[in-house]
């Protein structure tokens, strides 16, 4: 109404023969001057979350809900133009025919039994027919309001989905965060395996070494008993963080991005307390391996190493492993434009058979793989002379 009214006044001052209030002409084309103003109108984000709870409310769209949220591109702008233009023109006709049908269909329904509206109406209704015909004229008058009400409303039920539904940009942005949540969860799962899983096969064979010498060596189980308060602690901040970030509207206790390689130390220390012989073998100094490295690969590379041990832990025991850490040979001395090679082996204990995962187990070297295809490079372990060897290669090129 507001927009007929609008151009009922525009007609009236552009045309000045023009009566929109009382001829039928003229007010069909002040109905069709409003449409386009409706479209414009629409165009503003909130116009699409204002549609679609109508749609919810009145068409009881099946299926697919259309969209709440504002419309944040022309896209989605432009359907919900064509929705608002088809609504509110629709509307405005059907709304006309129930304020004018009603009244003539009870006029025609009363015309053969009131010779006062026979009287007033003849010139009108002298059209050559029976009286009697007059009632079913009414009655076939509010039939024909009833069905067009009724497919304007499954006409706009049809077209919801359509207009206010997602655009393929709300699709791939949909998808894309899908994608982002899973891959976070996949990132959270392997931090919890890798710092958890890692730090129970620590502690069980550091009790189970001390158990065994608790007769006979007190300083090694002071030092076992140490690890294992240290090892628990440490996991504990672990596993608050992991768990802080998957608590709804809750933050983290601390950042849980990890260790790096500059505290692969404390790690190796920990392993070793459990009786476990490890030896570390790096290309150059230390300093010129951590500073050739961006955060991100020396941070996953912790974490290999730390499934590499575990992995030994497991299937192995307390028999020497060795840890290898350096560029590739073709990698202009750890140059940005280099790899990172990871190498974990230890000799395979005789009589212990090929390995087998333990039950509900078995996710570490996928995890490890996983975090070597996030950064482009890739992971192979298995059995070679006689020793299990894990070894991993991460390219250095654009990672920070």
């Amino acid at each position: 109404m507001p927009y007929f009214l609008a151009a009922t006044v525009v007609l009236s001052v552009a045309v000045p023969d023009a009566d929109p209030f009382r001829h039928l002409g003229w007010q069909f084309a002040a109905y069709g001057l409003s449409l386009p103003a409706v479209a414009v109108t629409a165009l503003f984000p909130l116009a699409r979350t204002l549609e679609g709870a109508a749609a919810r409310a009145l068409c009881r769209v099946p299926g697919e809900q259309p969209v709440s949220a504002p419309a944040d591109s022309w896209a989605a702008r432009r359907r919900t133009a064509v929705w608002s233009t088809l609504h509110v023109g629709l509307g405005a006709l059907v709304g006309g025919a129930t304020l004018a049908v009603p009244p003539a269909a009870a006029v025609l329904v009363a015309l053969p039994f009131s010779e006062r509206l026979r009287e007033a109406g003849r010139p009108r209704y002298a059209l050559g027919t029976p009286l009697w015909t007059a009632p079913i004229a009414g009655v076939v008058l509010l039939a024909a309001l009833v069905a067009a009400a009724w497919a304007a409303g499954a006409l706009l039920a049809r077209c919801a989905p359509v207009l206010l539904g997602p655009t393929p940009a709300d699709r791939l942005a949909a998808a894309e965060a899908r994608a982002a949540a899973l891959a976070a969860r996949n990132r959270l799962a392997r931090e919890l395996h890798d710092s958890v899983g890692h730090a129970l096969s620590a502690v069980a064979l550091q009790a189970g070494a001390a158990r065994t010498v608790l007769d006979s060596d007190p300083a090694f189980v002071r030092r076992a008993l140490a690890a294992i308060e240290e090892t628990a602690r440490r996991t504990t901040g672990d596993l608050d963080a992991v768990l802080g970030m998957l608590r709804d509207g809750e933050e983290p206790s601390r950042a849980p991005a990890g260790p790096t390689l500059a505290e692969l130390d404390d790690l190796l220390e920990r392993t070793r307390a459990g009786g476990v012989p490890v030896a570390l073998t790096t290309s150059g100094t230390r300093r010129e391996l951590l500073d050739a490295l961006p955060e991100t690969v020396s941070r996953e590379a912790y974490r290999i190493v730390q499934e590499g041990l575990a992995n030994a832990l497991r299937h192995a025991g307390r028999v020497p492993v060795a840890v290898s850490l350096g560029p590739d040979d073709g990698s202009h001395d750890g140059s940005p434009d280099g790899e990172l090679v990871i190498t974990v082996e230890n000799p395979v204990r005789a009589g212990s058979g090929p390995r087998r995962p333990r039950p509900g187990g078995g996710a570490g070297l996928r995890g490890v793989a996983e975090r070597a295809a996030a950064l482009g490079g890739s992971a192979e372990a298995g059995v070679r002379d006689g020793h299990w060897r894990l070894a991993v290669r991460l390219p250095l090129r654009g990672h920070r």
